[in-house]
């Protein structure tokens, strides 16, 4: 199987003067403004670096429920934050590292099976796969 989504971005204006729209081929994000601002400032809009970390979130969370499922688990809850760090990096910036935090709630389940399925989770995650940085997670469990 295999799938192909897309994604588009417009800047217009250049540097630190240029505003711009990122749009999601789906819809779910349509003309959402991006800009110098909107990523160093505290102007509203998005950020390359938070639409990562809802990519990187949602892909563990659903890789994650997976595992839960595929270990006979029928009921639950996964809630996944990510948190992408952009760091200067000489002359540039890089993304150094996506850290994760789930928390969930599956009756029946230990929490040492928990853990170990969230950790084949974490590795087999595509985003997480793609991301050429650190990525730590931080689990709460319940049950």
């Amino acid at each position: 199987m295999k799938t192909t989504n897309t994604g588009s971005a417009t800047y217009e204006g250049l540097g630190k003067d240029g505003k711009g729209h990122v749009s999601t081929g789906s819809g779910a994000l349509s003309a959402q403004p991006y800009g110098f601002q909107t990523r160093f400032e505290d102007a509203a809009g998005t950020n390359p670096e938070e639409l990562i970390g809802a990519a990187h979130a949602s892909c563990f969370t659903m890789a994650l429920s997976f595992k839960l499922a595929e270990a006979g688990h029928t009921d639950g809850s996964v809630t996944t934050n990510a948190e992408v760090t952009l760091e200067k990096d000489g002359d540039g910036f890089t993304v150094t590292k996506s850290a994760l935090a789930t928390k969930a709630k599956v009756p029946g389940m230990d929490q040492a099976k928990f853990e170990e399925l969230a950790a084949e989770a974490k590795e087999g995650c595509p985003i997480s796969k793609l991301l050429n940085c650190e990525i730590t997670l931080e689990t709460s469990f319940e049950g």
